[in-house]
């Protein structure tokens, strides 16, 4: 026998994920006709995610995924940085070099966790709460690179967010609703085929540890 559900629970989360995959936003209208549910119901449910900042209007009365859901994934954060500094650790300590878990926020990439390495003489310092454009850096463009089919696994960056340093980050990929990437940053030229492979594995075990 299948598990009950709260349906109305249930069709207000199908509201918020429809919104989150609606950048230009939706009608109450648009949004009945791609749940499939009655007009009045998708009011009802809206009007109440609106008192609870998780919905918001703009001027032209379409609906998009209000502030409040930063507070929910504020909280999320803790636990990715836990489950991330152990597998980080072992990143940097094996090549040498500063490691970074980055998650987008919007258009932003922002340094959720950073190690550094503890034995070199000489690494990047990178700090946790750092933004940049996910169009800037190894690790936005990671992120970038997990929104597409049949993409390379990692990408390598130079001097684009700091003079001479070098960055590789790869996906972190198949955790719903999470775009993040692992990466790591050097002073030195990367060994691509080297450092590659062990980057894209840290990712995966962070992706296992997190389903």
């Amino acid at each position: 026998m299948p598990a009950e559900t709260a349906q109305t629970l249930d069709r207000g989360l199908q509201v918020l994920r429809a919104l989150a995959d609606a950048p230009g936003g939706l009608t109450v209208t648009e949004l009945a006709a791609g749940l499939g549910v009655n007009r009045t119901v998708v009011y009802r449910l809206v009007t109440t995610l609106e008192r609870r900042a998780l919905v918001r209007r703009d001027g032209r009365g379409r609906l998009h995924v209000g502030l409040g859901i930063l507070h929910l994934a504020a909280a999320v954060h803790p636990v990715l940085r836990d489950l991330a500094l152990p597998v980080l650790r072992e990143l940097a300590e094996e090549v040498g070099a500063t490691a970074h878990l980055t998650v987008s926020e919007g258009d932003e990439a922002l340094a959720l966790a950073v190690v550094e390495p503890s034995w070199t003489d000489f690494h990047v310092s990178y700090r946790v709460g750092a933004r940049h454009p996910l169009t800037r850096g190894a690790a936005g463009k990671a992120i970038l690179l997990g929104r597409t089919d049949h993409a390379p696994p990692w990408v390598v960056t130079t001097g684009e967010l700091q003079s001479g340093a070098w960055g590789l980050a790869a996906p972190v990929g198949g955790v719903e609703g999470l775009e993040a990437s692992v990466g790591v940053i050097s002073l030195e030229q990367i060994d691509e085929q080297r450092w590659g492979p062990r980057v894209v594995l840290a990712a995966g075990r962070l992706a296992t540890g997190l389903t």
